[in-house]
């Protein structure tokens, strides 16, 4: 087999894995409670051990909350041209990145996000992620890779550009998926440009 195609083989299977225990550990947490599964459990039921369980993730919240849409989101919004308005870009990035992700991911993000909801350590746990989230954003936005380089403006724009779309998550995640994700994100971010004017 080529070298290239025996990599490319050996990294569908990790992406496979680690979706298999994100599933295993979701269906665990809603019938067990997220508190009374272990890792243990989880590992069992994807049929590996602890240690490979932790070669994927660090802990049991990050099953949770680690998300690839992050650097997905990052890298649309920095490909969008830097003469729009700043909330534009994040609206168009935004966009751009639930049309390529949201199809496939659509059921298994409800299910995480009113887990989350549901349970006082992974809210708490949310917060961090949403502050990750925001400087990730508000670089960007200011075209730096570092934080250093990002000046106010584009840390307002990211705060208030998550803000918006947390909420529309929580209330989309509270309704139980009634409207569908990426038109509730883009009215919220359409009702931010209106009152940033």
């Amino acid at each position: 087999m080529h070298r290239g195609a025996a990599a490319g083989l050996r990294q569908r299977k990790k992406v496979q894995t680690r979706e298999a225990l994100r599933q295993h550990a979701l269906c665990l947490f809603l019938s067990k409670g997220y508190e009374r599964t272990t890792v243990e459990e989880i590992a069992a039921a994807a049929n590996i051990s602890s240690m490979t369980f932790f070669r994927y993730f660090r802990t049991k919240e990050d099953v949770v909350m680690e998300d690839f849409q992050d650097d997905l989101i990052e890298s649309c919004i920095a490909a969008q041209p830097p003469h729009l308005a700043r909330v534009v870009r994040v609206q168009n990035g935004v966009r751009e990145s639930l049309g390529v992700a949201y199809p496939v991911v659509r059921g298994a993000l409800l299910e995480r996000m009113q887990l989350i909801l549901a349970t006082p350590a992974l809210r708490a746990r949310l917060w961090e992620h949403l502050h990750a989230t925001e400087r990730l954003i508000a670089r960007a936005l200011s075209g730096s890779s570092t934080d250093a380089g990002i000046d106010l403006r584009d840390q307002i724009v990211a705060s208030a550009s998550v803000a918006a779309l947390s909420t529309a998550i929580q209330v989309w995640a509270e309704q139980g998926g009634r409207s569908e994700l990426p038109q509730l994100l883009d009215q919220s971010l359409s009702l931010l440009r209106e009152e940033l004017g």
